[in-house]
């Protein structure tokens, strides 16, 4: 089974692969509703990023766990159900929380470039974490503290959820292309 590190790398592998010589016109190219390959790639941005503050006051030691992450059935049961529900078959549609919407235009030439950078960011934020994620240290999530899941698990999330938005801005890249 490949490593956390290994994963992230192969994610940023993917996507400078499949989407590092677009155009900013082809980044940002829209059709319905569906983002832009733009837009995903900030929205991973956004949501990877979001839980790097929880993992600074885990750090810092001020970080106050929500009452019912005490409550291993209901941190394995919102842990479970959230990993589920970001699957990268994409079978079941969901809609993002208001706070991880990417923005209309995403009017960055090195989005690419970002997330290479982000994914860098982000390893280190996984080794920061490790003395917490064996520990199996509840989190509650950025976007709402009612969904608790252990540390451990958000970074499965992240990945998953990766992979998810990937094949999203996969299928924008097969329209333009057209």
């Amino acid at each position: 089974m490949p490593t956390l590190f290994q994963q992230i790398d192969s994610n940023t592998k993917l996507v400078q692969d499949l989407f590092g010589q677009l155009t900013l016109e082809q980044l940002n190219e829209t059709s319905g509703a569906q983002w832009s390959i733009a837009q995903n790639i900030a929205h991973l941005i956004l949501i990877n990023s979001s839980y790097f503050p929880i993992i600074d006051q885990l750090q810092q030691k001020v970080y106050k766990r929500p009452f019912h992450g005490r409550f291993q059935f209901i941190v394995k049961f919102l842990g479970g159900f959230v990993k589920q529900s970001v699957e990268p078959s994409r079978q079941k549609k969901m809609k993002t929380f208001p706070v991880w919407e990417p923005k209309e235009t995403i009017q960055i030439n090195d989005i690419i470039e970002q997330f290479k950078a982000h994914h860098e960011d982000l390893k280190r934020y996984v080794e920061l974490a490790m003395p917490f994620i064996q520990n199996k240290t509840v989190i509650h999530s950025p976007a709402s503290k009612v969904i608790v899941y252990e540390l451990d698990t958000v970074f499965e999330i992240i990945i998953q959820h990766e992979l998810r938005h990937i094949e999203q801005a996969k299928e924008q890249l097969q329209r333009i292309l057209k």
